[in-house]
């Protein structure tokens, strides 16, 4: 390297983002508004490891799902055991309410937010590390529960201000229902099997449910007909669902049945749901093809997976980014009081009179440097309520609406 040649700065990895300025704010307000319901509705704050052993999520997810075989940031430490940075939260709480002793607090309601890590094509609104709100109910089997966590969903999305969109609702049955109606589509997708799509193909033993969720043209001309669920529900699953819609009425939630929503994996039981943007919204527009923002469901049989007993859990996650698109900007609030240095040899005394107005709950902002003569300025330009300059050693003025209490305050 020659001497005058800079080395060159490092570019961010692919599919990671710097948040600042207006979309900061936002991602914020997102987070503020889900810690201020989730206190509204009792549900526990809890902190999980950002990476796990890596049969966590291979035991939970299952070994031929894409986020497993595919998507994974997955490293051998230096003791040779394989890790993995946490592609979603419910399997790491699921382990954490095993090994913790957890049980003892069921019916646990926890909630917590952070990075996720998932190695996939960058799109709109979906980033390789990027970042969800969770909420989980471990350890009750009523569908209480059920409407509770939905409730709590659809009080968010209000609280955010996000309209037009729609909770998207469907049952899977038990887990004798679930099977016989994954035998009866097998039989009728073996039928047209080689006109579906690849994928699909594929799909077709492992795991056919995810056909009725396609996207491809070839497979969705044979969902209108293929074999509803209803058709297969024991009386008691028709029951639970019966409760959880009841519920969500008298809870004042609106919903829509959507017979072809299905969860893959074989713990879920019961309800799924996914809150979607209704077509022509604002949320529609702004998020394009990524449309569901929140879902979830209920995964009775995911602890058995992980080696512990069956235990009923329900649960639901939502992208922090795509929530802030639809927030839009809510910009940086006005300092509640600037303090304005107009005397250098009074900066001390600013300093002290700063400290005092924010000990006091103010948010406070001092402005110390370039041209003494356009501090002022500067400050009536940054739209604050409050103005506090210090002029001379006996002229301390203060302009705007608390005048009173922060001369109280800053004598």
């Amino acid at each position: 390297m020659s001497k005058n040649s800079q080395p060159k700065t490092p570019q961010a990895i692919r599919g990671t983002q710097d948040i600042f300025g207006p979309d900061a704010e936002a991602f914020a307000f997102v987070v503020d508004t889900f810690e201020r319901v989730r206190k509204l509705y009792r549900f526990r704050r809890i902190e999980m490891p950002v990476f796990e052993k890596t049969e966590v999520f291979a035991r939970s997810l299952g070994e031929t799902t894409d986020v497993v075989s595919k998507e994974m940031y997955s490293f051998d430490d230096r003791g040779g055991e394989s890790l993995t940075l946490r592609p979603e939260f419910t399997a790491g709480i699921a382990r954490g309410f095993l090994t913790n002793g957890w049980q003892q607090h069921a019916p646990l309601k926890v909630g917590t937010h952070g990075p996720l890590f998932r190695y996939e094509r960058p799109q709109k609104g979906r980033y390789r590390q990027f970042h969800q709100l969770d909420a989980e109910i471990i350890g009750a089997a009523e569908p209480q529960a059920d409407v509770e966590l939905l409730a709590m969903a659809d009080q968010l999305l209000k609280e955010l201000g996000i309209e037009g969109v729609t909770l998207h609702l469907n049952t899977l049955g038990d887990g004798d229902s679930r099977e016989a109606w994954r035998a009866a589509l097998i039989d009728y997708f073996s039928a047209v099997k080689d006109e579906l799509s690849e994928d699909s193909q594929e799909r077709l033993e492992k795991n056919p449910l995810r056909i009725l969720d396609s996207k491809d043209r070839r497979d969705q001309r044979f969902l209108a007909d293929a074999p509803k669920i209803d058709a297969f529900l024991s009386d008691e699953a028709k029951a639970f669902f019966e409760a959880v819609t009841s519920g969500l009425d008298a809870a004042g939630v609106q919903w829509v049945r959507a017979e072809n929503l299905v969860r893959g994996l074989d713990y879920y039981r019961h309800t799924a749901f996914e809150f979607i943007p209704d077509k022509g919204s604002a949320a529609a527009e702004a998020l394009g093809s990524q449309s569901t923002i929140l879902g979830g469901g209920r995964y009775d049989g995911l602890m058995e997976s992980l080696g512990g007993p069956a235990t009923p859990a329900v649960g639901w996650a939502a992208g922090i980014e795509r929530l802030a698109m639809l927030v839009g900007e809510t910009g940086e609030a006005a300092a509640d009081a600037i303090v304005v240095v107009e005397n250098d040899d009074l900066l001390g005394e600013a300093i002290a009179a700063t400290g005092k107005l924010r000990r006091a709950g103010f948010n406070a902002e001092m402005l110390a440097s370039g041209s003494v003569r356009k501090r002022f300025d500067k400050a009536q330009k940054m739209g604050a309520e409050n103005i506090v300059s210090f002029i001379s050693p006996d002229e301390v003025r203060v302009r705007g609406d608390r005048i009173a209490e922060i001369e109280a305050l800053i004598a």
